[in-house]
């Protein structure tokens, strides 16, 4: 059963919710290993700080590298 206070939030902001082959998108394919799990912490880090990450809040860190990767792309670096 959804929490209420869970569902509300994802009414609230917006976030898509539905089965997961109709909201999720292939962002990176790779093969499995130290790769893909960096792939995987930048992407819940980049969303954590945009504001639309709903899980993993409390153990994303500060990252500087991350950090960095973001600043650049987002000053016409995408």
């Amino acid at each position: 059963m959804i929490n209420t206070l869970r569902l509300t939030h994802v009414l609230e902001e917006g976030h898509d919710f539905g089965p997961m082959e109709d909201i999720m998108d292939i962002i990176h394919i790779a093969n499995k290993g130290r790769l893909l799990d960096t792939l995987e912490r930048f992407h819940i880090y980049r969303e954590t700080q945009l504001g639309s990450q709903i899980n993993d809040k409390l153990t994303t860190q500060s990252n500087p590298i991350f950090e960095a990767i973001i600043q650049n792309t987002s000053h016409g670096g995408q």
